[in-house]
């Protein structure tokens, strides 16, 4: 029978985590943040701990999670946004533009359970009265003594009404009838870095480059509650499983990934998911251009980075990156920060 020290022990260390509302999930269970304090520079750390096992989220001695990583940078922006910035509840967060880059570190296979901790710089704030009405923000993700990834992002804050205005009177997910979830792609969802099934996020379109998005709004992490719109997370794993999917001597794991938000991507329509693989970069890494159209139009684009091709020898000269430049012509419409 366990001591009462080691009962007593036990209670310490489990995470008190912050009330669901903050971070904008239904489920107490998917709750990622701990809390948040300034950092006496102007800027924020924000507190989170990982989970030992979960039902999406690739754990135990694994890299570290695209998914996992983006769910908790992005839970961090509502808990900061109500608590530093002065966001009333019920206000929409909407997001412009998202990257972020992993660290050798974050490739190692390690078991990740356990706290961390995102340090945020605000590299630009617009205020509306005492609100903050747009954020472009710099965060750090560490763990221990390992950096994980640098991540940026920039997303507008509307009120209700501003936001009912924006969506033409499709605001609320009873306004809109979701179509009824397209087959999963005849994949094993371990190549995908998923367990189940329900996981992947793409349908066969009759191309090896492209894919139907698969929309279930049944699923426990994206549609953690009811929404009027195809959540961003669920547009960040596309893109990142699409990058896995095109056919490559190898299966490299993603390591970076610059995503534009122009449109929401509705319930009510098929979105199809095109990916333009570019060539071998001179620094060994593939990159591929992932879009998402939904009518014609495009709603989301990523340029998603894997990881080098073993054996390769970069040229002094190598580029490391490769950026999104939005088209002023249609512009950024951005997709609210939810799961």
């Amino acid at each position: 029978m366990p001591s009462t020290a080691t009962h007593a022990a036990a209670v310490e260390q489990r995470p008190d985590f912050v009330a669901r509302q903050l971070i904008h999930k239904a489920n107490p269970a998917e709750v990622l943040m701990t809390g948040w304090r300034p950092d006496g520079n102007g800027g924020f750390v924000a507190s989170a701990h990982w989970p030992a096992s979960h039902g999406c989220y690739a754990t135990g001695r694994t890299a570290v999670d695209p998914l996992l990583l983006t769910e908790t940078v992005r839970q961090s922006l509502p808990l900061l946004c109500h608590g530093a910035y002065a966001v009333p509840m019920g206000h929409h967060l909407l997001w412009d533009t998202f990257s972020y880059e992993l660290t050798p570190q974050a490739l190692a296979s390690k078991d990740r359970s356990g706290p961390l901790e995102l340090h945020v710089t605000c590299l630009d704030l617009t205020r509306r009265g005492t609100r903050a009405a747009a954020l472009t923000l710099l965060v750090s993700v560490v763990q221990g003594a390992d950096l994980l990834a640098q991540c940026t992002t920039r997303l507008t804050v509307q009120a209700p009404a501003v936001y009912q205005r924006l969506r033409a009177g499709r605001g609320t997910p009873e306004a809109v009838t979701a179509l009824p979830a397209s087959a999963a792609a005849a994949i094993s969802p371990s190549a995908l870095g998923r367990a189940r099934h329900r996981d992947v996020v793409l349908s066969p379109a009759g191309s090896d480059t492209s894919w139907r998005l698969r929309v279930d709004t049944t699923h426990p992490l994206f549609f953690d509650h009811p929404l009027d719109h195809a959540p961003g997370i669920l547009l960040l794993e596309a893109a990142r499983q699409a990058a896995r999917m095109l056919p490559a001597p190898r299966r490299l794991p993603v390591m970076a990934m610059e995503t534009s938000f122009f449109r929401y991507v509705e319930l009510d329509a098929p979105c199809w998911i095109e990916a333009q693989p570019l060539r071998l970069g001179p620094d060994g890494h593939r990159r591929t251009v992932i879009s998402l159209r939904q009518n014609g139009v495009e709603h989301f684009s990523a340029v998603v980075k894997l990881g080098r091709e073993p054996d390769h020898r970069p040229l002094p000269s190598a580029q490391t990156g490769a950026r999104i430049i939005p088209s002023p012509a249609r512009g950024n419409v951005a997709v609210p920060v939810r799961a």
